[in-house]
């Protein structure tokens, strides 16, 4: 019997709203079994990220409660710098019975040309792709996904403008993202 997985991979730095509502989106209008969430160990373009460890505390705290998500530590076990074609043929190689969609946001798309081995990922897991407003692509349907950022978040709350995200943010993930101090 085949199990039906939508991978959502992102440096999640922090989880926000929209990725919540990515989740809640394909596991509610796709025939997927389940949603897989998979924070990037080491980021391959170099971005500077909270701990790998943080991030993935604060993916339990935003996605955890959504029935049918598992957050996977797949990238920290395969080490060194995350590859989606790495982690997918990995997943594949360990879950034979795996139809795997990989689950991304139009503005994603942009870097696209960038991504290693990217015709051999859509291969193994074809695209979802899901509209970001003001982001959009013909590829993806309607507009599902608001104008949110990881990165707008991150400037905001390092200028001091926490109420400016707190509605963009799940509230255990803020919580700890001022317990923690991260991003000021």
């Amino acid at each position: 019997m085949t199990t039906r997985v939508a991978v959502f991979g992102g440096s999640f730095n922090p989880p926000h709203v929209a990725h919540v509502l990515t989740a809640s989106y394909v596991l509610s209008t796709c025939d997927i079994d389940y949603f897989l969430v998979v924070p990037c160990f080491i980021h391959p373009f170099a971005k500077s990220l909270a701990s790998f460890d943080m991030r993935l505390e604060m993916c339990r705290k935003a996605f955890g409660w959504l029935p049918g998500v598992e957050i996977s530590e797949v990238e920290r076990q395969l080490g060194g710098e995350s590859r989606t074609l790495r982690t997918l043929q990995h997943l594949a190689a360990t879950n034979p019975n795996w139809s795997m969609r990989l689950v991304v946001g139009s503005d994603v798309l942009q870097d696209a040309s960038r991504w290693y081995g990217f015709s051999e990922i859509e291969r193994l897991a074809p695209l979802l792709v899901l509209n970001r407003i003001g982001m959009e692509s013909a590829e993806a349907g309607p507009q599902v996904l608001p104008n949110v950022s990881s990165s707008g978040i991150r400037a905001a709350i390092a200028k001091g403008q926490i109420e400016d995200v707190r509605a963009l943010l799940p509230k255990g993930v803020l919580a700890q993202i001022l317990d923690e101090g991260l991003y000021a």
